[in-house]
C-alpha cells in the first residue's frame, strides 16, 4: 500500500511527518492512513459531499481540503463514533461479518484523529484552534492479561515435537523468557544475535538490547545447528519457514496454537501474545522491578507495564492475611475432622 497515491495533500503531509520526523514504521503509517481515510469518507457522506448512492468504501478523499477539516466539530466526531459502533463491519473483507467495531478499535481511531488535529494546530499551524481538543475516548473495559503459570509453561516446552521442533522450541523459549512481541521475533536477523543478548527492533523502529539466559542460549544454539543444514532463500532471517523464507507472524501464531493444543492447554484461551504476558508476569513474580520490566518489554510508557502489577501483588495478599478479622469463624460452624 502506498498512501502517497491515495492521499490529499492535507493528509499526506501529516503522514510524511510521522514517517520522517517521528520515525514510525510503515505499518503504523498505513494504519493512520486507513483510519483517517475512513473518517474523511464518513465526513463527506455526513455532510452530503459524496455522490448519491455511493458505496462507502468507494468514496474518494482526494478532494478533502482545509475547509472540510476545519469545519469538523466534536459532534461530528461523536456521530462518527456512533457510525463505527453500529454500521462499520468488523471485518471489511468478509461477506459474513458482524457490524460495530469494539471500544478498543474505536478508541484507536479517535487517538489518530486527535493526533491529526494536534499536528494541524501545533506543528503545521493550519488551524488556530483544535476543534477536538476536548474529545472523549470510548470507555474501555479493563481486564487483566491471561498468562500461563510456571507449570503450564514447563508443560508447553516439554511437549514440543514435529518436523520443526528445534525452531519451534527456540521460538517458544525466547517468547517465555524474553517477552518479545511476535513482530519483533519474526523480524530477528542472524546479525541480531550476540553472545549473551539479542538486538531487537521494536515499535517505532526503536532498538533495544534483550539479554538472554542459559535456556535461551541453548535453544538458539540447537536451532542454529539445524538452520546450517538449510539453504535459506532469506539468508538474513533468523527463523525460517518451511519454504526457507523468513517466518511470518501468522505462522508463529499457528505454531503456538499447535503446541498449546499438544500440551493439553486451551488454545482458544491463549495465544502468542499471551506468551509475552506470561514472560512479563513470571519475571515480575520472581522479583524483577517494574522499571526494568518496562525496558525489557520495550514499553514507551510505564502505565502500559503496570497492568502486570495487578496480577500478583504479594503485599496485597499479605494485607488481606493481616486483617484482624482474617481468623474469624462463625460461632457454631461445623469443624473439620
Amino acid at each position: 500500500m502506498d498512501y502517497r497515491a491515495g492521499s490529499p495533500e492535507i493528509l499526506r503531509e501529516f503522514l510524511f511527518y510521522h514517517e520522517t520526523i517521528k520515525g514510525h514504521s510503515k505499518r503504523t503509517i498505513d494504519e493512520y492512513f486507513l483510519d483517517l481515510r475512513t473518517f474523511f469518507r464518513f465526513l463527506k457522506l455526513h455532510k452530503n459531499l459524496a455522490p448519491q448512492n455511493a458505496e462507502f468504501d468507494e468514496i474518494s478523499i482526494m478532494d478533502v481540503d482545509i475547509d472540510l477539516v476545519k469545519s469538523v466539530t466534536v459532534t461530528d466526531v461523536y456521530e462518527y463514533l456512533a457510525f463505527l459502533s453500529r454500521d462499520r463491519p468488523k471485518h471489511g473483507n468478509s461477506r459474513n461479518t458482524e457490524y460495530g467495531l469494539t471500544a478498543a478499535s474505536r478508541a484507536r481511531k479517535i487517538a489518530v484523529i486527535r493526533s491529526y488535529y494536534k499536528y494541524l494546530t501545533l506543528k503545521a499551524n493550519m488551524l488556530s484552534e483544535n476543534p477536538v481538543a476536548d474529545l472523549d475516548s470510548p470507555k474501555l473495559r479493563k481486564s487483566l492479561p491471561r498468562y500461563l503459570n510456571l507449570d503450564e509453561s514447563f508443560k508447553l516446552l516439554d511437549n514440543v515435537a514435529g518436523m520443526h521442533k528445534e525452531r519451534d522450541f527456540c521460538i517458544l523459549t525466547v517468547f517465555l523468557n524474553c517477552g518479545l512481541r511476535i513482530s519483533e521475533l519474526a523480524g530477528l536477523d542472524l546479525t541480531d544475535l550476540r553472545a549473551d543478548s539479542i538486538r531487537v527492533l521494536g515499535k517505532g523502529n526503536k532498538e533495544r538490547i534483550v539479554y538472554i539466559n542459559d535456556a535461551c542460549a541453548a535453544a538458539i544454539n540447537d536451532y542454529l545447528l539445524v538452520r546450517k543444514q538449510i539453504a535459506p532463500l532469506d539468508k538474513k532471517a533468523l527463523f525460517l519457514s518451511s519454504r526457507r523464507t523468513r517466518i511470518t507472524t501468522s505462522t508463529i501464531h499457528s505454531l503456538v496454537k499447535k503446541h498449546l493444543l499438544a500440551a493439553g492447554l486451551d488454545s482458544t484461551k491463549y495465544s502468542s501474545h499471551k506468551l509475552r504476558h506470561t514472560a512479563a508476569t513470571l519475571m515480575l513474580k520472581s522479583g524483577v522491578d517494574i522499571r526494568t520490566l518496562q525496558e525489557l518489554l520495550g514499553h514507551e510508557h510505564l502505565n502500559t507495564t503496570q497492568i502486570y502489577t495487578h496480577i500478583e501483588n504479594s503485599s496485597l495478599r499479605d494485607a488481606a492475611m493481616r486483617s484482624p478479622l482474617s481468623g474469624y469463624k462463625k460461632e457454631g460452624a461445623v469443624k473439620d475432622d
